[in-house]
């Protein structure tokens, strides 16, 4: 895997199904020199970075049902759906405290997705960067009309996924041709056009780029996944995604459809990893 990156999608807590895949990761010692992730594929991915096993099934499963994790309780106390103050802070520095050290001095490169508000284009941020990286995950996973922007380095952010929902143009961009991928929606899967244009316009109206991005998000994230299919049908990059009758939404919180996701992301793992090595080995018997 030396020259092979890794790019994670957001989605919530269908991103569950991404830390089956990074803990099949973790237990078998697998590592890619690059991840990159947007919205909660970052997040997952803090715990895969620093190499702390079992951490986002704490996270992700065991603490789904607390009202500070997900609640129009939390809409009403700081204007996030998702306890962000939790998740950011009470979560990594007390509850399951993850290793920020190890994040950011891993030899992984790990890059974090956001949008800026003010051009409505990605902005990027690395482990390997003078930032707070804890805070670009945050910003990253703050999502429009049920998140506050984030604020880094005089910059107004929020949801990766809104200007780059899966990162792959950048990873190549990046140097990293030969890509693992891992998608939270099934393939076939469109994105159906936004409904809540006026809302977003009164709300961000300071941000006119960032709305147009937000009014033209759905037709981007088609084009973007219609691209994906073509480079796998190609066999240019290899696809992880959920199949369809595991059918869990952003906000879920039942910890049984959550584990049993995160299951099938740990199979899905197991099955590729299988696959390559047969390759492998077949093309070593065919040198000889």
């Amino acid at each position: 895997m030396d020259q092979t990156g890794l790019v994670l999608e957001g989605g919530g807590m269908r991103c569950t199904y991404s830390a089956g895949i990074l803990e099949y990761f973790l237990d078998h010692n697998i590592q890619f020199p690059y991840v990159i992730g947007s919205s909660a594929g970052a997040s997952v991915a803090c715990s895969y970075i620093s190499g702390q096993k079992g951490r986002n099934k704490k996270v992700n499963i065991g603490l789904v049902r607390d009202p500070r994790f997900i609640s129009w309780r939390n809409f009403l106390r700081e204007k996030s759906l998702f306890g962000m103050n939790f998740l950011f802070d009470e979560v990594p520095k007390r509850i399951v405290p993850l290793d920020v050290n190890k994040v950011i001095n891993s030899p992984q490169e790990f890059v974090v997705a956001t949008t800026n508000m003010e051009t409505g284009e990605p902005h990027y941020f690395r482990n390997r960067d003078a930032c707070d990286i804890l805070e670009a995950v945050k910003a990253s996973s703050s999502l429009p009309l049920l998140s506050q922007p984030v604020d880094i380095d005089g910059l107004s952010l929020m949801d990766g996924g809104v200007a780059d929902p899966v990162p792959l143009a950048k990873a190549r961009t990046d140097g990293f041709k030969n890509n693992i991928v891992i998608l939270t929606r099934e393939r076939g899967y469109r994105k159906g056009s936004f409904y809540m244009s006026a809302l977003t316009e009164r709300m961000y109206r300071e941000y006119p780029e960032f709305v147009e991005t937000i009014a033209t998000r759905a037709e981007q994230y088609n084009e973007t996944i219609r691209w994906i299919e073509e480079l796998e049908d190609h066999g240019e990059i290899t696809v992880l995604r959920p199949p369809l009758d595991l059918n869990v939404k952003r906000t879920e919180r039942n910890p049984y459809n959550l584990l049993h996701l995160y299951r099938r992301g740990y199979h899905d793992a197991r099955r590729l990893m299988q696959s390559l090595q047969l390759e492998i080995a077949a093309e070593s018997a065919g040198s000889l």
